[in-house]
């Protein structure tokens, strides 16, 4: 059997995606989100489906110690679980801000915490971190957003320098706009009209999450030896 793969955020989106395929090619599944129901519905085989909130950190460590007692250790962790809230900050609710802090970055941390130590002494693992274009630039109305993913990145970064020497991957995806769920967290309905104006005046975005869990599975299944650190991913016509 395949090793194990644990993928936050799998109840829709880019998570959901990635268990599709990596179920597709026999690999173990671990999924974690709060709608456990929208895991289980996709009936995928030698998989285990949580209910787990990514910022707290003792569920999350008891899930992941649970599936590897019956498929083994982990080899690949996706933190893909993410919130999208874009408000202006002179404007926002401060409460949004720390929702996101909390969920993009601190669940990011709590994830790579839980398998860290045991890729370290095995010598061999992957950890891949949903992050944006968002923690790359900035953009408008995405203050809070931007300082929650350019701490994805950020950390990113650190984690690699910190795991390259034990042959332990860490690897940042970067995508632009991609239609998910994501935009419907957004509590500001002129944000959500205007985002969407935007998405039309470059010609619709095109790319599919399905193309970024590609991606994603793509970097994975390179030799353990070959690095792909950060990568952008964005439908063709999006120019900023």
């Amino acid at each position: 059997m395949k090793k194990l793969v644990v993928i936050t955020g799998a109840s829709s989106g880019f998570g959901m995606e990635l268990a599709k395929k990596f179920a597709q090619d026999g690999y173990p599944l671990l999924l974690l989100a709060r709608r456990v129901e929208k895991m289980e519905e996709m009936n995928l085989p030698n998989t285990m489906c949580k209910k787990v909130d990514v910022t707290d950190f003792e569920s999350f460590e008891k899930a992941v110690r649970e599936a590897e007692e019956v498929y083994g250790k982990t080899d690949l962790i996706v933190n893909n679980a993410g919130v999208m809230l874009l408000g202006s900050i002179d404007k926002q609710d401060p409460q949004e801000w720390k929702t996101m802090l909390d969920v993009n970055v601190l669940g990011v941390m709590n994830g790579m915490k839980v398998v860290m130590d045991d890729m370290k002494e095995r010598k061999t693992g992957t950890i891949i971190n949903v992050s944006s274009i968002a923690g790359l630039q900035p953009f408008g109305n995405h203050a809070a957003y931007c300082a929650s993913k350019y701490g994805v990145t950020g950390l990113t970064a650190v984690a690699r320098q910190e795991m390259s020497p034990h042959n332990v991957r860490v690897v940042s995806i970067n995508p632009g706009a991609v239609t998910t769920e994501l935009l419907g967290h957004t509590t500001d309905q002129s944000i959500i009209d205007g985002y969407n104006e935007w998405k039309e005046s470059v010609g619709a975005v095109n790319i599919k999450a399905e193309d970024v869990a590609t991606t994603i599975k793509f970097a994975y299944e390179l030799p353990q030896g070959v690095l792909l650190r950060e990568i952008v991913i964005t439908d063709t016509r999006q120019d900023a």
